[in-house]
């Protein structure tokens, strides 16, 4: 018979990136007494990726569990960005319930928008935690009555209406029932938790079911299957048998190896587990995100989340580069192409496509973000690569040509505002809504293709001075809106390999910006800066200057070249058009044509090749 476990709740941390779930955590753990009294715990403990680290943004979902009183609370921090949906949608499916966090001073931004309403489909109740009250600007009043309309606007039903709000500061270590409360410590949040959150229902003597929905992996015992028991008691040793979500008729007796529960940051190993537990489980081989563990007795699979289609696709290709082999440790298409099945495994918004040619991997993923912190891993692993432009993916709906449209909402001060509708404008971007925002910026609302947003993040930046905001979250599928026009400046392509010397890139910086400096290798018809024109220009970067024995008398003076432009891999992805590719080593990121040799370009240009 169902029952309700009422000494755990499963609840998961959702909000828009930066708005301070990860840091929340922290203080979670901390104030439940997680940690030794003089254990040293750095910042953000949850996020434990070297790339998480550095950007300040989350990635992977995490699970962690504190012991509150007699409750165990098992709470799971998710990504803000919307190229990691894929990460909140199928954990959600483990939690019985949400803590929305939303920023005192910037309110619900499209991502709050976007895990909520992944929430609200799948009726989970919602506790409002309303953070960074210690701001100077914070507004906490009319933050709720955002959130209100919000919940309005996703058709919330009575019961998360009424969805309790609660007012903290995550650096602070404080939460209230009061916004101007300024001092105390969580225990109001974690009431509002085990008041609000429902236990886990289920029932601990019928066979066992058990639904798999993270996936990690160590090198000792393979892959770890992580996932809410929904039915049943699961023992070590026991049979069991796996149902694949995509291939109901794929079944497989195993044995349960090792069993994990989570206390704090520690997977503690155990016997058995009941109903509402999350646990981890090893030794089961191939274990797919969506399977369901089931007792050999009656093998029933529990329905899994549709998860959001990719938008965004890039080619990666094995590196044929001049200098390709010189820096990475994997360069074969072997391995980069086992490299990026094995990302399957744990990444289930990505689609690894193989083409026509054995050296070409087609990928697909959520977004330019998904995309570049893949490639970032894989080249941090050592791997050795090139990728083409990033490309949206169209589909056919009602025999229309359809394309992923993008929501953006942009901050900016009020004298940039003119540049911006401008330029999105071009980019075939419809403007929804314009109203002033907080601390004297507007705020501006648009429709746009995705294809619209490639490489303009960076011309945002520039035309607001690095003082605008943009966020953007995929829409819908709408009907194609037409050629977009690509970038409006042209390439700076080496004309010749060799050595980069102050006098070539002297007379080349008259023509634009250039990306590298004196003493840099190059090699023909590598990219080497951006021409203030249109067109691409073949350049001699390497080219000396002629000696002669009659002294000038400006011959002495030194020649003083621009600072280079210090490209990131985001940029560069925008940058490159159709018939460049980004070469990605552990060391370098260098921008090429496909054609490298300057005739060959030339007859291809000609002859109406792209």
């Amino acid at each position: 018979m169902e029952q309700k476990i009422e000494s755990i709740r499963n609840v998961a941390i959702i909000a828009h990136v930066d708005h301070g779930k990860t840091t929340l955590v922290d203080q979670l753990l901390r104030q439940s007494g997680t940690f030794r009294t003089n254990q040293v715990v750095q910042e953000r403990v949850m996020d434990s990726g070297d790339i998480e680290r550095e950007r300040g943004i989350t990635i992977l979902s995490k699970n962690t569990a504190v012991q509150y009183g007699d409750m165990k609370i098992n709470i799971i921090d998710t990504p803000g960005h919307a190229d990691f949906g894929g990460e909140v949608e199928r954990v959600l499916k483990m939690v019985d319930g949400v803590v929305l966090v939303v920023d005192a001073f910037e309110g619900p931004m499209p991502q709050t928008k976007f895990v909520l309403r992944k929430a609200l489909e799948l009726n989970h109740p919602v506790v409002v935690c309303v953070n960074k009250v210690d701001r100077p600007e914070a507004r906490p009043d009319e933050v709720v009555d955002e959130v209100l309309e919000l919940f309005m606007e996703l058709d919330a039903n009575d019961d998360q209406l009424d969805s309790p709000f609660v007012f903290a500061s995550a650096r602070g270590g404080y939460a209230s029932k009061e916004a101007d409360a300024r001092e105390g410590d969580m225990k109001p949040l974690f009431e509002a938790i085990i008041q609000h959150i429902p236990a886990p229902k289920g029932d601990p003597d019928a066979p066992l079911q058990a639904l798999i929905s993270t996936i990690d992996y160590s090198e000792y015992v393979g892959r770890i299957g992580i996932g809410k028991i929904e039915n049943g008691t699961i023992h070590v040793n026991d049979e069991v048998v796996v149902l694949n979500m995509h291939n109901a008729d794929t079944r497989k007796k195993l044995r349960i190896t090792k069993l994990y529960v989570f206390n704090g940051l520690q997977r503690v190993e155990v016997r058995e587990a009941g109903v509402g537990n999350i646990v981890a489980l090893s030794g089961i081989e191939n274990i797919m995100i969506g399977d369901t563990i089931c007792s050999p007795e009656k093998p029933e699979a529990l329905p899994f989340v549709k998860i959001s289609e990719p938008t965004l696709s890039m080619n990666f290709l094995v590196n044929d580069s001049p200098f390709a082999g010189r820096e990475g440790k994997f360069v074969t298409s072997r391995h980069l192409r086992d490299r990026l099945y094995k990302e399957l495994n744990t990444d289930v918004s990505l689609r690894v496509e193989d083409t026509e040619s054995m050296d070409c991997i087609k990928v697909s993923g959520r977004g330019e973000l998904h995309l570049s912190i893949l490639i970032e891993t894989l080249r941090r692993e050592g791997y050795e690569f090139q990728v083409s432009k990033p490309e949206v993916l169209f589909r056919e709906i009602d025999g229309k040509k359809c394309e992923p449209m993008e929501a953006v909402t942009i901050d900016v001060p009020e004298e940039f505002v003119g540049s911006v509708i401008e330029k999105l404008g071009g980019r075939k971007g419809e403007l929804r809504n314009m109203y002033p925002s907080k601390g004297g910026y507007t705020r501006l609302e648009f429709s746009i293709p995705a294809r619209g947003l490639i490489g303009y993040r960076g011309e945002f930046m520039t035309d607001t001075k690095g003082n605008g905001i943009l966020n953007s979250v995929f829409n819908d599928y709408e009907p194609y809106k037409g050629d977009i026009p690509t970038r409006s400046q042209g390439s700076l392509v080496a004309f010749e390999s060799g050595e980069a010397i102050t006098y070539g890139l002297y007379n080349a910086q008259e023509r634009g910006d250039l990306f590298i400096g004196a003493g840099v290798k190059v090699y023909e018809g590598m990219v080497v800066g951006r021409n203030a024109r249109a067109d691409d220009m073949d350049i001699n970067v390497c080219k000396k200057k002629q000696l002669t024995n009659i002294r000038s008398s400006s011959s002495d003076e030194s020649l003083r070249l621009t600072p280079p432009i210090q490209m990131s891999l985001e940029q560069c992805m925008e940058f490159i058009s159709e018939d460049e590719l980004l070469e990605v080593t552990p060391q370098s990121l260098r921008m090429r044509k496909k054609i490298l040799d300057n005739n060959l370009r030339r007859k291809h240009r000609i002859h109406g090749g792209n």
